[in-house]
């Protein structure tokens, strides 16, 4: 089969936001311990962090990570989490029927993001909290000494305040599962309320409003347009989330879903627009996909429930070479709609459907590191809006859809190309340009013979990055050709 792309440099979509390629950790499972913090482990530090996990972490280059939840969000109390290690309360967590010993918390949190050197962002519980609760919050990490949340910081060592800039205004408060939750118009009173007094005590943070938690949602988009003609001003982004899976083993489909990633983006974009216009903002909300991924094969009640244990196994997926190009999928949407979508998490980082499991002497790198690595590694540039000509096919739930899935960025002197074959078969592709072509920087690809393929503890190494040599440029254009079920990564050189 054949492919064409053609790319314009004029052809701008807008900046690619650094900010989409965030991860998120939340105190579910064994993502916190057992998962980065775990001072019992022969790999943790002094801190009790894991150093192999935070060295795969790095990789990945993260520029946020959102913490600590999630539905764990609504029945934390921040307090509970900071102060000496043994006065800290260990209580019950509703969410996921668990124990929680609050020995990692908002301090831990903050030392782990500069060890990483990304931006933290914290979810307030509007659940079982108050919105003065989430202004403390923000005194705590924000503000200088002189008063008495920050000095309540300066005591337990951290004199500097933390400058929390991103704040998410509650956690899927639509949710019949959440704790807390209830109608749209009784969750935009709490999230103005505590809004307008967080951006009273720091006028620079930025506040993420929870928008619908699903298009499958019975409300979804009322719910959207009522949070933001209430909140209004008060909250700067609102929240997508969305999670993704292969339930009835038809690979075709499940690579389709991008289609409907798109189709949420434009839907929810509409709305933020609709209201902006018929209430006369200055300005509009940007979207932050803060939840999304791939999770299916562990998502029965009985994955979700600890049983009041300690940092119980919970969703722990095993990810495959299909999972893989369906997130390369996701980040592709993310960067074709870069004019909209500013913030992205990646739900979640250790163990709970992460890209990265731990036992107490080794980890592993699940195929779904690979992919990710690949796009957030060329960050940067602009979003191009390329002419695909592909064959295509139908899938059975998400329409019509091509074997080739693409994302591509401007970079200064740079083109990055993101490219999936969805197809059993090679795909010969073409691009032409308006820039001159000089050369090939990098280029690598994630592929197999299996979309069922996986990586185990024994055998790390079946589903990785690999370098790809295929690529020829010649002036304006370059040509190449895919192996089936494969996703590529490429970098050219631009002239003057």
């Amino acid at each position: 089969m054949q492919a064409q792309l053609h790319v314009s440099k004029h052809f701008r979509i807008g900046e690619v936001s650094p900010l989409i390629f965030g991860g998120f950790l939340e105190h579910m499972g064994r993502s916190v311990y057992e998962g980065i913090y775990d001072p019992d482990s022969p790999l943790a530090d002094s801190r009790g962090l894991r150093t192999d996990v935070l060295a795969a972490l790095k990789e990945l280059e993260l520029t946020t990570v959102r913490y600590p939840g999630g539905n764990f969000t609504s029945g934390y109390h921040w307090e509970d989490g900071v102060g000496p290690r043994e006065k800290r309360p260990t209580v019950r967590d509703l969410a996921w029927h668990s124990l929680e010993t609050n020995q990692f918390g908002t301090d831990e949190f903050i030392e782990l993001c500069r060890e990483l050197e990304c931006e933290p962002m914290l979810a307030v519980n509007l659940g079982t909290g108050t919105p003065e609760e989430a202004r403390n919050w923000v005194e705590y990490c924000n503000s200088p000494v002189g008063t008495k949340y920050a000095d309540i910081r300066a005591a337990n060592g951290h004199e500097e305040p933390f400058d929390v800039k991103y704040w998410c205004l509650g956690n899927e408060m639509d949710g019949p599962w959440q704790i807390g939750h209830v109608p749209a118009e009784h969750y935009a009173v709490r999230a103005q309320q505590a809004a307008k007094m967080m951006k009273d005590t720091d006028r620079s943070i930025h506040t993420v409003a929870c928008g619908s938690s699903s298009p499958a949602m019975p409300t979804y988009l009322e719910w959207d347009r009522t949070v933001l003609e209430h909140v209004g001003a008060m909250a700067d982004y609102v929240s997508l989330h969305r999670y993704v899976g292969n339930s009835h083993d038809d690979t075709p489909n499940f690579l389709a879903v991008s289609n409907s990633i798109d189709k949420q983006i434009m839907a929810v974009d509409a709305c933020c627009r609709y209201v902006a216009e018929r209430h006369r903002l200055a300005k509009r909300h940007y979207l932050c996909f803060d939840e999304w991924n791939v999770w299916y094969k562990a998502r029965t009640p009985e994955h979700m429930n600890g049983r009041g244990k300690f940092a119980p196994p919970l969703v722990e997926e095993v990810y495959n070479l299909e999972d893989a190009l369906v997130v390369a999928g996701f980040l592709m949407s993310f960067i074709r709609h870069a004019d909209v979508v500013k913030i992205a998490n990646l739900a979640q980082l250790v163990n709970v459907i992460g890209p990265i499991l731990t036992r107490k002497d080794a980890m592993l790198k699940q195929s779904t590191f690979y992919a990710f690595k690949m796009i957030s590694t060329r960050k940067g540039g602009v979003s191009l809006r390329a002419n695909t000509t592909s064959p295509t096919y139908s899938s059975h739930t998400r329409g019509e859809a091509s074997y080739l899935d693409q994302a591509v960025t401007l970079d200064g002197d740079k083109i990055n190309l993101f490219l999936t074959n969805r197809s059993r078969e090679r795909l010969d592709i073409s691009v032409w340009t308006d820039v001159e072509l000089t050369g090939v920087i990098s280029a690598e690809i994630l592929t197999g013979d299996d979309p069922k393929m996986v990586n185990d503890y024994d055998s790390p190494d079946v589903v990785v990055t690999q370098p790809f040599d295929g690529v020829s440029v010649n002036g304006t254009s370059a040509s190449f050709s895919l192996p089936p079920l494969a996703f590529s990564a490429i970098t050219l050189s631009v002239g003057d």
